[in-house]
């Protein structure tokens, strides 16, 4: 018997149903069972949402995967473990929300919080004895930077070995990077983006090989009610069926259209992830540019110029989008935290989605020709 890859054993992970054997599971569009039922209640479990976590495990290499209503959900569940006045560390740059959350719990709980720039080596020997958790998307949002698991987690657990390591891996997905493998205790998601990959559906899923704290998450969110409904958890399996394929065009596409924008005048910086073969093995999609210093105040109008690109809060989906995370992602941040993390008005992110790739260069060329 040979061992299959992660995304052969994702296509062909379904649960079982007495007296029938569908090549799809259906959706289980009920909230309570018999009694002799294991799924009781579907405030506790459903056959969809354990279709879609039995998924994510094969595709992540876990044993314990938590599926939720949000991302933002995933990891307010996960903040849960900290306890009143630990210590929690934060990477710098990092999603709007996710700060202010971090904020919020932190002036809650009265724990000593602890910005750092974790792509920094010199920032990770920073790491404050005692940390009980530390949190941090690579690649990061905004500026794309990596961030070197395997290194926070020895300085961390060397230190304290109860620490826990969470990776908000949404941008990379476990396609092209698994956390687990690199020393993270905590994998989370925002499924809403690329397992969706439709802008139809919304919901989180943490991956854990820690079979206590799976338990810890689990009856978190059964009392929270933070569950799936099924139809999110159907549909977000479905579209698992086409992830692999969705994450390879969005990278032809993201490889295309940042050698094509390198040519502008009026961009001054493209951000790519930088991709190492070993933790990161490849990157597409979302990308972040910088317009050039003698440009003022040029976003506007340059979104004004696209025709293709939406300027809906989507991405990692089939239709590309243009943002300014300075008025969109971390508009919730206070003008001095945006300076502090270089977010300005000059910063865009462009999501890539499957439009013809000559025509997406023909919109960025006429809304940038605009500008000159």
């Amino acid at each position: 018997m040979f061992k299959k890859s992660p995304i052969t054993e994702m296509l062909k992970t379904h649960i079982s149903i007495d007296g029938a054997d569908p090549s799809v599971v259906p959706i289980f569009q009920n909230s309570a069972f018999e009694s002799t039922s294991p799924y009781f209640y579907t405030r506790k479990a459903n056959p969809n949402s354990s279709e879609f976590e039995s998924a994510m495990m094969a595709l992540e290499g876990a044993t314990n995967a938590v599926s939720v209503t949000t991302g933002m959900t995933a990891i307010n569940l996960v903040l849960n473990e900290i306890k009143v006045g630990q210590h929690l560390v934060i990477n710098k740059d990092i999603y709007g929300c996710s700060y202010k959350l971090f904020q919020r719990v932190a002036k809650k709980l009265n724990l000593d919080l602890t910005v750092l720039d974790l792509s920094k080596e010199e920032e990770i020997s920073q790491i404050p004895i005692g940390c009980s958790m530390i949190v941090f998307e690579t690649p990061t949002n905004p500026f794309l930077k990596t961030i070197d698991i395997k290194k926070v987690s020895l300085k961390a657990k060397q230190q304290n070995p109860d620490c826990l390591i969470v990776v908000d891996n949404t941008w990379a997905t476990p396609l092209f990077q698994r956390p687990l493998d690199f020393g993270a205790d905590v994998s989370l998601y925002s499924a809403t983006k690329y397992f969706s990959g439709h802008s139809d559906v919304m919901g989180g899923v943490i991956l854990t090989n820690n079979d206590l704290l799976a338990e810890n998450l689990r009856q978190e969110r059964f009392y929270s009610g933070a569950i799936l409904s099924p139809f999110s958890a159907w549909l977000l399996r479905r579209s698992l069926q086409t992830l692999p394929l969705r994450m390879a065009a969005h990278y032809s596409v993201t490889v295309e259209l940042c050698n094509f924008l390198k040519e502008s005048k009026l961009i001054k910086k493209i951000y790519y992830p930088d991709i190492d073969g070993k933790q990161l093995t490849s990157y597409g999609g979302i990308i972040f540019f910088e317009f050039s210093d003698d440009l003022e105040d040029p976003y506007v109008k340059f979104r004004d110029g696209l025709n293709v690109f939406g300027t809906g809060t989507g991405m990692a989906c089939v239709t590309s989008m243009v943002a300014q995370p300075y008025s969109g992602s971390h508009a919730s941040m206070s003008e001095k935290e945006k300076e502090e993390m270089r977010v300005h008005k000059k910063l865009v992110r462009l999501c890539f989605g499957f439009e013809d790739v000559e025509d997406l260069k023909r919109d960025l060329s006429l809304a940038l020709a605009s500008l000159a």
